[in-house]
């Protein structure tokens, strides 16, 4: 250890099934569904409902869902975690004083299991930067709680990097070059995942973060406000969400004749199930039988832009 690096930086993602098996995806659905900062209904009410109801019921098409997105080959693999793995790499390209590593909050490789190592291996100083743009008591925080758990070393954690102006422009940039050559009345819709009320209600600033960045991003790219819109994805259960909701505004959007539209989603640094498959994909789909076009716009991925703003967001946060 004396040649090596003395402070590491983990870059730690949600996570994903080590495979498209409803086997493995019921593991992984499994340890993210436990986990109280998701769903903090009462543990004598949530474990039956979600071991004897939500996983029997929701394994099989989930699991079929990863299959439509699964990336072949000997770096393949979940694009979620390919992406982020490849991502870890071209940040240790910019940061050769560092040991750059990737861990997954849920799934492998593990959040707890990689700073455990890290410990373990003697390192001083541990950064870790999650991979959420936009700062919530439902990913971060998480995070956070995991981090706090080692014995000797307390790891530092990036909160959010919802307005770094590297972040801003590298996701302009990402669009304009998507863009480049194609009409400019194309809109514009803004892709977050959606997150209850009662987040926001609680304080969360999960939402506010994602207007402004969203606010940032169409100012860098020169739009007037009625070009853009925003809206949240990946709803699921009964109760009420933060809105409105992407189906909703791509079918008003359709109402209204706008047929020709970009989406982005820039609350994901990397992209996965609910970007490939649910709106490049399904939302797509559905927008095109009202009559529209879809461009899907990918998320920043392991581009070198992204590389480097990640890279420069370590450097700050380590003095």
């Amino acid at each position: 250890m004396t040649d090596a690096p003395r402070t590491a930086l983990v870059l730690a993602n949600l996570g994903t099934p080590d495979a498209p098996t409803p086997r493995d995806v019921r593991r992984y659905l499994s340890e993210f569904l436990h986990d109280h900062r998701v769903v903090d209904l009462s543990r004598w009410i949530w474990c039956p409902l979600l071991h004897f109801v939500i996983l029997p019921l929701r394994a099989k098409p989930v699991a079929k869902k990863y299959a439509s997105i699964w990336i072949d080959g000997e770096d393949g693999g979940s694009p979620l975690a390919v992406y982020t793995r490849r991502l870890a790499r071209a940040v240790q390209t910019q940061l050769p004083e560092l040991h750059v590593v990737d861990a997954m909050r849920y799934g492998r490789p593990s959040l707890h299991g990689t700073l455990a190592r890290l410990e373990a291996d003697g390192y001083a100083r541990i950064l870790v930067l999650p991979l959420y743009p936009q700062y919530s008591t439902s990913t971060t925080a998480s995070v956070e709680d995991v981090a706090a758990c080692l014995d000797v070393i307390k790891p530092e954690v990036v909160e959010d990097y919802h307005l770094d102006a590297n972040w801003i422009a590298a996701v302009a940039d990402s669009i304009r070059a998507a863009r480049e050559g194609s009409s400019g009345e194309r809109h514009l819709l803004f892709s977050y995942h959606g997150l209850p009320e009662r987040f926001i209600r609680r304080g969360d600033p999960y939402q506010r973060q994602c207007e402004a960045s969203s606010a940032a991003i169409a100012q860098a790219l020169g739009l007037e406000r009625a070009q853009w819109s925003l809206a949240y994805q990946s709803q699921f259960g009964r109760e009420k969400w933060i809105g409105p909701s992407t189906r909703d505004t791509l079918q008003q959007l359709a109402a209204r004749g706008v047929h020709d539209i970009d989406v982005v989603a820039p609350g994901f640094a990397v992209d996965c199930l609910e970007t490939l498959e649910e709106v490049a994909d399904m939302l797509a789909h559905e927008f095109a039988r009202a009559g529209g076009r879809m461009h899907y716009i990918a998320c920043l991925n392991d581009s070198p832009a992204h590389a480097r703003v990640l890279a420069d967001i370590a450097r700050r946060a380590l003095g």
